[in-house]
């Protein structure tokens, strides 16, 4: 079973539509106990951090996430889903008291300078590095953004693609099971059909 997190925030329900495009039937769920026994994980969102992270523990996922993700089995994060595997972020905080995220990843989610427009809404060119399999056909191609901040992770490896928005930023991470998008493949048109269905294709 494929299973989308369902933590009441956006773009939660067009992930599901993209899915069931592809042929691939995913379960949007709020149920711990179907997200501890999914095949794959999908954490999308859109929103602020902190009720991201709030939502997650009213709902009891927060325990759940993080034990899928230690299993090893493919978890796929997307724009807000790839912030809260951050240890915090500065979105609507002061420096001295930050929101703690999932604390997968070392590091903080931070606002987009500018001078270009903030939030970044529409299309944008990535910039592989070869670090993870599943982006190497995204080389180069227009993805869909919609986003103020971005992961700036502490470890640099893990930063699979970039982009440009003001400055150069982590559009992608990635370390063994996990992969997570600053953009929205299911808004990003073939080229974002085509990442969703190599995700369900990665070997268990």
């Amino acid at each position: 079973m494929i299973a989308i997190a369902d933590y009441g925030l956006g773009n939660l329900a067009s992930v599901a539509r993209a899915m069931a495009a592809i042929g691939r039937p995913a379960k949007l769920t709020a149920d711990p106990k179907a997200i501890a026994k999914a095949d794959r994980l999908i954490l999308p969102g859109v929103g602020a951090f902190a009720a991201g992270m709030a939502n997650l523990a009213g709902r009891g996922l927060i325990e759940p996430i993080k034990e899928y993700i230690a299993s090893g089995r493919p978890f796929l994060g997307i724009c807000l889903g790839l912030q809260l595997l951050m240890e915090t972020s500065e979105e609507g905080t002061s420096a001295v008291r930050q929101p703690a995220g999932l604390g997968i990843f070392a590091g903080t989610v931070r606002l987009l300078p500018g001078p270009g427009k903030v939030p970044q809404i529409g299309w944008n060119s990535l910039r592989t590095n070869g670090r993870h399999p599943l982006l190497q056909p995204l080389a180069g191609q227009y993805v869909y953004f919609v986003h103020s901040y971005y992961a700036d992770p502490i470890d640099k490896s893990l930063v699979a693609a970039e982009a440009d928005a003001g400055v150069t930023f982590a559009a992608a991470l990635g370390r063994d099971n996990i992969l997570a998008v600053q953009f929205h493949p299911e808004k990003s048109g073939a080229v974002g059909l085509d990442l969703l269905r190599s995700f369900c294709e990665a070997p268990l």
